[in-house]
């Protein structure tokens, strides 16, 4: 029994360290699968997913590089533009000791002056004096409107040549990969991480480049028992919205003849209950420091998730998830729900010791019961248990509410005084006391306000570039025993028929975009695909599988009598059918 884990996490540990040599080699024959078919199987892609700046430059990491390609090698007048970005990017997550300094570099370079690398032909004269008025004034915010009238020109012209240049056709080329199918196959399965309400979650690793990631499996015979469609269905949409470093993201839907499977960041650090109970020692907590840095990353993905309109429902510690750099993560957003604009949603759903009052009565809420979830978090990681309920204290769950209602939370010595602030002001019992609770979607302002994280730099946090205070080691497994996960009994008496396939027609999705190219760029993928040849100038130019040309029917070259012997003996190399160039509409062809 004890080999048997000691094997599954070896496999797992090697995988993650980057596989053995025979994976390796594996993971060269399947990246055959990303191959580029030719330009004119892709150009109809175009008619079919959103080609503006906005969307192919600001949101797609793939089309963020290739749009940067194509004005530093084709239009180097325009990356001065980009570099301006670039320098306002670096402002924006500058430590505070250097914002000041970094802010008058920045302006000296591309706005106070007219020479080669100033912005100052697309900004207005009136946007300029703005920028140097913020500047003088020491405001955070300086140089928005200035990007705004960057970005509003970038979107113009140059996007437009953008569009006609082989570097769009090659961003179409990405977009037909990424529409692949994606079936078990395409991944190799792990050990066992955890259980879920519907099935098991284990590592998994992408055959073809050989990153990551978390799988959740749903089996459908539990799902459909359980009348839990809806659910998945609500999950699965709402994690294929988001895009945010404090939540883990959806990188890939499917379904198999047995589940429905998620395909998710991994956090091969653990949940924040393990590292409390089983890392920290008994009633220790995790101290006042580590403990404002989790806080602090939990509030940024609670604030992602209330600016899209979603309220989490279940914020506690075993599911904030670590990553290798000992960054925090939320997760399994099984009981999350869209709350519409200027409505409310009802549902008694949670966990016992961490709903607010108001979800315990079932009265109707918006984002306040995340704000009273997050306090108990909180007072959890530096107390070391929770506000209502002793670890393993055998108490009704009637009793647990009651606290919940009506008793007020006791604080040890554990607690700065600014720590019980907080923490006193994220347990209030009325919604509308509580931190965060009355102002809507903009709550999290309101908390990351608090002086508990008075010394806090929020947008070097928030850009990951703050080093977390525990960092994982890379050789363990924050999880449990394999043998000491729960397993699942057979569901008897469902039988899946074809009025279910509709449900997984809409759940079987395959890759999500910006997961998708993030991983391409990050294992390498793109720099080693997106190649292009070298003209005779020396300047880089179409590869075959790029090439516009008029397709054009030639007569079969005249074999004699000795054609038999012809296919015998000089079999010609069939090209494969995606590599084949196709007839092209004319209004699908580029014109300059």
């Amino acid at each position: 029994m004890e080999l048997e884990n000691i094997v599954a996490n070896t496999v797992y540990l090697k995988a993650r360290e980057g596989g053995s040599d025979s994976n390796k080699g594996k993971s060269k024959k399947w990246r055959k699968i990303l191959q580029f078919p030719h330009i004119s199987q892709c150009l109809d892609i175009k008619t079919k997913i959103d080609v503006g700046y906005d969307y192919v430059v600001d949101q797609q990491p793939i089309g963020k590089l290739l749009f940067r390609q194509f004005c530093e090698r084709n239009r180097p007048e325009y990356h001065k533009y980009n570099s301006f970005l670039d320098a306002v990017d670096r402002y924006e997550v500058g430590v505070d000791e250097t914002r000041v300094a970094l802010a008058a570099e920045v302006f000296g370079r591309y706005l106070k002056t007219e020479d080669g690398e100033a912005v100052t032909d697309v900004v207005t004269d009136s946007v300029v004096d703005d920028a140097s008025g913020l500047l003088e004034g020491g405001a955070k915010e300086i140089f928005g409107e200035c990007v705004r009238c960057v970005k509003n020109f970038l979107a113009g012209t140059p996007f437009a040549e953008f569009e006609r240049s082989m570097y769009f056709h090659r961003y179409l080329q990405w977009k037909w990969l990424e529409a692949q199918p994606v079936t078990q196959h395409t991944f190799r399965m792990y050990r066992v991480l955890g259980k879920g309400g519907f099935g098991e979650v284990c590592a998994c690793q992408v055959r073809a480049t050989g990153k990551m990631y978390a799988c959740k499996k749903l089996e459908k015979k539990r799902i459909k028992k359980r009348k839990g469609e809806a659910m998945v269905l609500i999950e699965k949409q709402i994690l294929q919205r988001i895009n945010s470093r404090f939540v883990v993201n959806l990188a890939y839907a499917y379904e198999t003849k047995d589940a429905l499977c998620l395909v998710l960041t991994i956090m091969n650090g653990g949940d924040l209950k393990f590292h409390i109970y089983n890392m920290c020692g008994a009633d220790t907590g995790l101290g006042l420091e580590r403990s404002r840095f989790y806080a602090a990353q939990v509030a940024c993905g609670l604030e992602h998730l209330h600016k899209m309109g979603i309220v989490y429902r279940d914020c506690k510690p075993e599911n904030i998830l670590l990553d290798d750099a000992g960054h925090v993560r939320i997760s399994d957003l099984g009981l999350a729900v869209d709350v519409p604009d200027g409505g409310s949603v009802r549902g008694r759903v949670g966990t016992v010791g961490y709903m607010a009052p108001e979800v315990i009565d079932n009265e109707r809420y918006t984002f306040s019961p995340d704000w009273f979830s997050f306090g108990c978090l909180v007072y959890e990681m530096i107390e070391g248990r929770a506000p209502f309920r002793a670890r393993k204290e055998k108490v009704k769950r009637e009793e647990v509410d009651r606290r919940v209602k009506h008793e007020q939370e006791k604080y040890s010595s554990k607690f700065s005084e600014c720590a019980r602030a907080l923490c006193a002001a994220l347990l209030a019992k009325r919604h509308d006391a509580r931190l965060g609770g009355g102002a809507g979607r903009r709550g999290a302002a309101r908390v990351k306000a608090h002086r508990f994280f008075a010394r806090l730099n929020w947008a070097r946090l928030e850009a990951g570039l703050l080093d977390a205070p525990f960092v994982p080691d890379p050789h363990a497994v924050y999880a449990k025993d394999v043998l000491d996960i729960e397993q699942f009994s057979t569901v008897k008496g469902v039988n899946l028929d074809a009025a279910d396939d509709t449900f997984y027609g809409k759940f079987n999705t395959g890759s999500v975009s910006i997961p998708w190219q993030s991983e391409m760029i990050e294992t390498g993928c793109f720099t080693e695909l997106n190649v292009f040849a070298r003209g005779e100038d020396g300047k880089e130019c179409r590869t075959p599988d790029l090439q516009l040309v008029a397709t054009t029917n030639t007569q079969e070259e005249d074999t004699g009598c000795f054609m038999f012997a012809r296919r015998t003996l000089c079999p010609q190399k069939k090209i494969p059918p995606r590599l084949r160039a196709v007839p092209v509409p004319e209004h699908l062809l580029p014109h300059s």
